[in-house]
């Protein structure tokens, strides 16, 4: 079988933005389909039993189903001009960790179940919500209010699942599967600098910090842009503008290490000579504490009224998403530590898949050394040498949680799919 490397050479043209640098694998798309597709083939080659669930994730089963399964995964999809290793690299990860496993003659000695998981709109590039697919599975979003999300097309998620293949009528939190879940891990590049200056090729994440999403909608009066004077105006883009402007000050006074972030603007008519009707951003703020989520929130909020009330524009703000500080499952992680000795534990300011499945089910991640610091960007990296440092690593937890540590150790833990790493 091959090793981490050459899988993620298999699929690393697939959805390369071909307007720059970068990929463009939005969630339920033809591309995301067609890695989908790329791991249900590299499932089949290796024996795996697949299946997509009621809410598009995909499973491979490399024993029956049962309860208290091992699951590890991660996703496909990236964000609009993202990185190579965001998702990909545990799900490749996941597949090189089976072959560990089954080269070593060790997983055949397991009595759990054991599964890989890829889990479809993690990102939320699409429909605005992040981790749709988790988030569905354990009913932290209402399936109602799910259907009806909207992608810049204005196609609503109901119609893009029938055309995915799913059942609208079947989506929603899933209880039976969930309690078989008996403990999931995620392994992903790591997402900032805290490896940067160790020895260290791998942490094991200790949480996740609180983060959610709000839209903020301007609704002024469209007009010519030549005939209409600057006094006469009630032009949203303006109030929208200078709110933009004043977030970076606001979040730092309200506490230093608050970040918030305006990513995605909408202009409507969108016209060089027109003065826009309605205009559109959407925020993304993140801190430790929840109670200083909503404080930063509060204060751009007061902003916006204030500038929407200067510039003659409506103004209304609604949350998309929200995840509160998450601490990974306190168990879970000492049995990771147990098996990783040197690893550190790093918090995370980005949301995951095993964040949102954590208040469930006992919940872990893995983070591999990213040389550059840099995601959701194109010159996001990950070396070789630390990409298989990640599937030893894996392979590792997972034989522990499966029970067959010793029998791993005596097959030989690396073995020739991992390219060698120790």
């Amino acid at each position: 079988m091959s090793d981490v490397v050459s899988l993620l050479g298999q699929i690393e043209h697939t959805g390369r933005d071909t307007r720059g640098p970068g990929y463009q694998r939005p969630g339920f798309s033809a591309t995301e389909r067609e890695l989908r597709e790329w791991f249900l083939a590299e499932a089949d080659r290796r024996g795996l039993d697949t299946e997509i669930d009621a809410n598009g994730i995909t499973w491979a089963w490399a024993t029956p189903q049962g309860a208290n399964a091992v699951v590890t995964g991660s996703h496909l999809d990236s964000v609009p001009g993202g990185g190579e290793f965001d998702g990909p690299l545990g799900v490749a990860s996941a597949l090189a960790a089976f072959d560990v496993l089954k080269a070593s003659g060790a997983l055949d000695q397991s009595t759990r179940p054991f599964a890989l998981a890829v889990f479809p709109e993690e990102e939320g590039s699409r429909f605005g919500v992040a981790c749709l697919g988790s988030r569905l599975l354990t009913g932290a979003i209402d399936a109602d209010r799910a259907l009806g999300l909207k992608d810049a097309a204005g196609d609503t998620f109901a119609d893009v699942a029938r055309g995915y293949g799913l059942d609208p009528d079947r989506i929603g939190r899933d209880q039976s599967r969930l309690a078989g879940i008996g403990s999931f891990i995620e392994l992903h590049v790591e997402q900032g600098v805290g490896l940067i200056n160790t020895d260290q090729a791998v942490a094991i994440g200790s949480s996740i910090i609180g983060h959610g999403r709000w839209h903020f909608a301007f609704s002024g009066q469209g007009n010519h842009a030549g005939t209409t004077p600057m006094s006469h105006r009630a032009d949203p883009v303006v109030a929208a503008s200078r709110v933009i402007g004043d977030i970076p000050t606001l979040a730092a006074a309200t506490d230093a290490s608050a970040v918030a972030t305006v990513g995605r603007t909408l202009i409507h008519p969108g016209g060089t000579n027109v003065i826009a009707s309605a205009m559109s951003f959407w925020l993304d703020i993140r801190h430790p504490d929840d109670a200083v989520v909503k404080q930063v929130l509060e204060a751009i909020s007061r902003r916006a009224q204030d500038h929407g009330a200067d510039s003659g524009v409506d103004v209304t703000i609604s949350q998309e998403s929200y995840s509160p500080t998450t601490h990974f499952t306190a168990d879970l992680n000492s049995r990771l530590t147990s098996v990783l000795p040197d690893a550190p534990l790093l918090p995370s300011g980005a949301g995951h898949d095993a964040g949102i499945l954590a208040p469930h089910v006992p919940s872990a991640m893995l983070y591999v050394r990213n040389p550059t610091g840099v995601s959701h960007a194109p010159e996001e990296a990950c070396e070789v040498d630390d990409q298989r440092a990640g599937v030893d690593a894996l392979a590792k937890v997972l034989a522990r949680e499966l029970g067959i540590e010793n029998a791993l150790a005596d097959g030989n833990a690396a073995g020739p799919t991992t390219g060698g790493a120790q």
